[in-house]
Parts: structure tokens; C-alpha cells; sequence
């Protein structure tokens, strides 16, 4: 949900080159950052994560037109640092795939890797309040809370970028009256991963979006209204976040069962001590 498919030559240009400027900057801060750990022994782990988030990337729920991230399961998995080498990974290859213009590729990456970080330090807090032994609950609230951020991240950027970038693919919704139509006429689930996230078989679906917002708007703008963009991404977005947090909870959940060092390693490892609910933690 969080992600700009937004093609090349529609965002201002000191927009997605501030982004593009970010994103190097906190890069190579990042890769400096990394080099103070056993980087070498985390390469295996940073490719496994960045390969699972770009298939997750590159499917479609699609009744809702939403796309599963796992960013808060690699940014528990990698901690900060690699969280953020390994967005920017994931979307150069999703811009060459044609998800979002090169353009846009700086903003993306900001969002994700923010998604991944707040993730992340939701996750640790949540652990260091209530203990180990309520994984699953805390990936489950991580999750929501994280995406419910960076979506509404997502709707400022829209929106500082204007109507041209808020075209988007809706599911079964109508995004010119909020209504679903039937949620099973499109089939369920799409792996778009060479597909550029687009729909060519709904032409006339989308003429009647069309002239709905050219009724709104008058017929020499083009996207929704940013009004109508941010209704449609909060109507749509709770149902993939609570989709996404129970994915979260059960992966995050069962790697605590069965490899628990990939989670409670690092900086828990460092800290020392035990946490309250350690005592049911299978090590």
C-alpha cells in the first residue's frame, strides 16, 4: 500500500530529487553504519529478506488492490541499518520492473525504509514492555501502527505532488462513489511481478471513474482529487493492514519458535539481562 506507482515526469522536480538526495545520504550512512557489525555473516540474511519483499511487492490482493510489504518481518529481521540497504535494493529492482517511475525511486525507498525502521523500533519497544512471549499481539499492533504512518506519509507526498499522482488502481472499489462492486469478478490474488502492477482488461470500469472525476474536477485534470485519493487509501488500507499484521504476527511467530536467534539476537543479545515473559521463550 505504501508505495508510489507513480510514473516518471509528474512529481516536481525538487521533490523526487530531494528524495533521491535522502536516500543516497542515508545509504551510505547506512552501509558505514553496517560495517561495524559481521556484515559479511548478514549478507545471506539481507538477500533472503530483499527477495521476500519484492515477490511480497509484486503481488496483488486484489480485491482491494493492495500489496503486501513484510517490511516490519525484515526490519525485525535486519535491524536499521540493513532495513534501509535493503529498501533501496527492492526498489531499484521494482523501478526497472516498472512499479513507479526511476523518478520516484528516492521517495519509495524513504517510504519503505522508514516502514521498515518504525517497524522495527515499534517491535523492540513493544518487546522490551511486555516481553517475549507476546510476539505474535506486539508484531500484530507494530504492523498496523507502522503502516497506518507511512500510508498517511504516502497521502502527503500525493499531495504535495498534485492530482496527476493520484491515479491509482483501486480493486473492487469505486473511487467515484466508495461502493465495492463484486470482489470475486477479478479473481483474488494477481503476481504482477513483470506486469508494472497494471490492469488492461477493465476499460470500461475505468472510463466510468473517468467521467465521474471529470465531473468533480472538470475534464482537463487528470487523477482523482487528492480528497478523493486520501478516502479511497483509507478505506482500502485498514483491510491490508490487518491482512499484513496477521502475515506479520504468524512469520515473526513462528521464526521465534524456530529460529529465535534471528529476532533476539543483536542488540538483545548485547543488552543483556532478561525481559518480563522471557520465562515461556523457547531459546
Amino acid at each position: 500500500m505504501s508505495h508510489l506507482h507513480i510514473p516518471d515526469g509528474v512529481l516536481p522536480v525538487w521533490l523526487w530529487v530531494a528524495g533521491w538526495v535522502a536516500t543516497l545520504a542515508a545509504v551510505t550512512v547506512a552501509g558505514r553504519v553496517a560495517e561495524r557489525v559481521d556484515v559479511r555473516r548478514r549478507v545471506p540474511l539481507l538477500a533472503v529478506v530483499s527477495a521476500l519483499m519484492l515477490v511480497a511487492m509484486s503481488s496483488e490482493i486484489v480485491p482491494i488492490a493492495y500489496h503486501i510489504n513484510l517490511t516490519v518481518v525484515g526490519g525485525v529481521l535486519l535491524g536499521p541499518a540493513l532495513s534501509i540497504i535493503a529498501s533501496f535494493i527492492v526498489e531499484v529492482v521494482l523501478a526497472l520492473l516498472g512499479h513507479g517511475g526511476i523518478t520516484v525511486l528516492g521517495l519509495n525507498t524513504l517510504i519503505i525504509a522508514g516502514e521498515m525502521v518504525l517497524g522495527w523500533a515499534l517491535f523492540r519497544g513493544l518487546v522490551n514492555l511486555a516481553g517475549r512471549s507476546r510476539v505474535r499481539l506486539i508484531a500484530f499492533v507494530a504492523t498496523v501502527v507502522t503502516l497506518a504512518v507511512t500510508t498517511t506519509a504516502l497521502v502527503g507526498i500525493v499531495a504535495i505532488g498534485g492530482s496527476g499522482a493520484t491515479a491509482r488502481e483501486s480493486g473492487a472499489l469505486d473511487p467515484a462513489t466508495l461502493r465495492f462492486d463484486n470482489p470475486f469478478s477479478r479473481g483474488v490474488f494477481s503476481l504482477g511481478l513483470f506486469s508494472g502492477g497494471e490492469d488492461h482488461g477493465h476499460a470500461e470500469r475505468e472510463q466510468h471513474t473517468v467521467e465521474a472525476v471529470e465531473d468533480e474536477q472538470g475534464p482537463d485534470e487528470t487523477g482523482l482529487s487528492v480528497g478523493r485519493f486520501a478516502a479511497v487509501i483509507y478505506t482500502l488500507g485498514p483491510i491490508g493492514w490487518a491482512i499484513e499484521a496477521l502475515l506479520t504476527a504468524w512469520l515473526l511467530g513462528y521464526v521465534a519458535q524456530v529460529r529465535p536467534g534471528l529476532i533476539w539476537g543483536g542488540h538483545w543479545q548485547r543488552s543483556g539481562g532478561r525481559m518480563p515473559g522471557d520465562e515461556g521463550t523457547v531459546n
